[in-house]
């Protein structure tokens, strides 16, 4: 399902074809991995973290934040991830509700470094669709930058930031040789 749900925030901006909430997460590991060996925390609890973080939305679909004013979104988030992991076996529930509040909690490294990876995440795919003529996502890159706690973060989305998405396919151009 999270390959089909579209993230909603970049609809309002007119963007018809947007990402999908699971490309989201699995850029977000990505970078949470990167970001956890780097800040020298547990890879594997951001992982788990990211990975898990949206999939709620596989049955409550990704509210963008006009929506989320008017809907108690947290209660929503927690009835369907529960619902959507009761039959997995206890010692799994237990660990991925463990995780969940932790990284609800934001009182841990991990769950700060997977906080600041979903938006990297945002802010990267912003620059993306803005670098591809959708000029109002850069809206989304005004006040995320502030909001990111860890250095790995920071110093992630400054070499964002002032690279071009294209330089990397660019180089491997038959043309180019």
């Amino acid at each position: 399902m999270l390959k089909r749900v579209r993230r909603s925030g970049w609809w309002v901006l007119g963007i018809k074809d947007a990402e999908s909430v699971a490309d989201h997460s699995f850029r977000c590991a990505a970078i949470g991995y990167l970001m956890a060996k780097e800040e020298k925390a547990s890879p594997y609890k951001v992982l788990v973290m990211t990975l898990f973080n949206d999939m709620h939305e596989a049955r409550i679909n990704d509210l963008h934040k006009m929506a989320q004013r008017y809907i108690k979104l947290e209660k929503a988030e927690d009835s369907s991830f529960s619902e959507q992991i009761e039959k997995l076996p206890l010692g799994i529930r237990k660990e991925l509700s463990g995780l969940r509040r932790e990284y609800r909690a934001q009182k841990t490294k991990e769950s700060i470094i997977a906080r600041d990876a979903d938006i990297l995440e945002c802010l990267i795919q912003a620059k993306e669709y803005k670098e591809h003529g959708f000029k109002e996502a850069v809206k989304f890159m005004k006040k995320a930058p502030n909001v990111l706690k860890t250095k790995t973060a920071k110093e992630l989305w400054k070499l964002a930031r002032s690279s071009d998405i294209n330089t990397w396919w660019e180089r491997l151009s038959v043309f180019e040789r």
